[in-house]
């Protein structure tokens, strides 16, 4: 099982995550970057334009291995419909 960091940005505001998560399958790491990002949704401003927020998922070697934009409530809910 791998580690990864989960850290959300906006490119000058950051949220970073220095334990990281064992994941199983690699297959489940844009669902966890999901998790993440809907967390960092509800944990800051509620007023945020979250447009430009990314999850960048890393190894513990540093090395990047997913970017995942942060899907806003409403297309979540739309979909969801």
């Amino acid at each position: 099982m791998a580690r990864y960091r989960f850290h959300a940005t906006n490119g000058s505001a950051c949220v970073f995550d220095a334990v990281g998560r064992a994941v199983r399958n690699p297959e489940r790491l844009q669902r966890r970057a999901a998790e993440v990002a809907q967390h960092v949704m509800e944990s800051l401003n509620e007023g945020e334009d979250w447009s430009e927020w990314r999850v960048s998922v890393h190894d513990l070697k540093g090395r990047r291995v997913l970017v995942q934009p942060f899907i806003r409530r409403a297309e979540d809910m739309a979909q969801a419909a």
